[in-house]
Parts: structure tokens; sequence; C-alpha cells
């Protein structure tokens, strides 16, 4: 591998694990402040870095995904959840799709494109922009067929979407409630079992104590905090 204050609701009863996938462009740095709070929760944390704008999305599901339950089996977790950023949430449903994981506990994906975004829609013609994002990023539009493949969710996920738009030009790209990069709308999917909406912008939602919080409490109850 390359490299708030969590909701009291008591330790795990077994031995868990839980994958932390970051986002497109980011590093697993960004996801430093929950593996720090999953940790004091009494979880074993697994923050995989990986390169996300460098290789297809079969080539990062594999890589990231693989690497994270390599690490969660050597330490003999009898259950292994995830918690996603963005990217990382499609990078799951890939993998579970094709592989599925014998394992697996609860997800919480942050802010994640499981319709796409428009951003991708309205730049991906504009020169440079594929160069920017890699070939797994431009795959991410509205209309993209990957999204139709990979189809519902089968494992037990509570979402939370941001609904702060704190770029002016990104007003231009929405037409309801979104965290600058993901409308509210695109992070819902067929399955999912809780979805929570907090007043966080897409970059930085990871690092927000509501989130963490409430990421915690689903992982341990399977809900939200109420």
């Amino acid at each position: 591998m390359l490299y708030g204050s969590a909701a009291a609701v008591g330790k795990p009863d077994v031995q868990e694990c839980v994958i932390l996938l970051h986002g497109l462009a980011r590093v697993s740095n960004s996801m430093g402040e929950l593996e720090t709070k999953l940790q004091r929760a009494g979880y074993q944390a697994v923050n995989i870095n990986y390169p996300s704008r460098s290789y297809p999305i079969d080539t990062l599901a594999e890589d990231a995904v693989g690497r994270g339950l390599a690490k969660c089996r050597e330490q003999n977790a009898q259950v292994i959840h995830f918690v996603t950023h963005s990217l990382g949430g499609i990078l799951l449903r890939y993998f579970d799709k094709h592989h599925g994981i014998a394992e697996l506990g609860r997800v919480v994906m942050l802010g994640p494109p499981n319709q796409g975004s428009p951003i991708v829609d309205q730049l991906l013609p504009v020169p440079g922009f594929g160069f920017i994002t890699g070939p797994t990023g431009s795959i991410l539009g509205t209309e993209s067929e990957i999204f139709t493949a990979l189809g519902p969710v089968t494992f037990d996920l509570g979402v939370i979407a941001g609904d702060t738009n704190i770029n002016p030009v990104n007003f231009l790209f929405f037409s309801s409630p979104n965290d600058t990069i993901v409308s509210v709308a695109s992070t819902m999917v067929d399955g999912m079992r809780a979805h929570l909406v907090l007043p966080v912008a897409h970059t930085f939602m990871m690092r927000n104590n509501a989130v963490i919080d409430n990421t915690v409490h689903y992982l341990k109850t399977g809900s939200f905090i109420p």
C-alpha cells in the first residue's frame, strides 16, 4: 500500500476491519481523520492510496479494493466494512459486481457519483479534461453506461450527500441541490438502505465532524444518527 468526534456507541464485538477509499485526484491522507476516528472506535482501519487518474476503472478497482481486502484478511478480520469518498464508491461497486466480497459488512459512501456528474458532461469536450481526470474520471458523466452495468447495490449501504455548492461557476451545471461536484439526487442508488443530506461540500466532506460521526454510527448500527 502506498501510502471531529466519533459517536460513542460502543466498540465492535468481533474483529472488524474498515477499508477507506479516497476519491478522484486525491490521496489516502484525505481520509486520515476518518481513519483515526475509526481506529479510536475500535476498528482496524486500512487506508488505501491508489493512482486514481492513471488507469481505467477495472484496473483501479482490482488494485485498490483488492489490496484493501488483502490487508484486512491478513489481520484475520471477520467482517470487512468500507468507507468511500466519491470515485471510491464506484470502485467498490465495480469490484463487488464482478467478484463479490464474502466478509462484506456495511458501507458508507460519501458524495458518490452513483448516477454520474454533470460536471463531466459539460467539461469532457474541453481539450485536456480527459488528461486531468484520467480514463476513469472521464466516464463518470450522467449518461455513462457504467452505472447501468453496475445495477443496484446488494450490500448494506448508507449514503451521505452534501448540499453546499462553494463554486459560483458550478451553479451553471446544476438545476438541483448539489455539493459542487455531485447532485444530491445523483448520490442515490437502488438498493441503498439509508440516505442523509448534510450542509457540506464535496471536496472536504470526509473531514467534517457530522459526516465522521454519522459514518461511525452507521457502521455500528446500520442507521445514521437520529
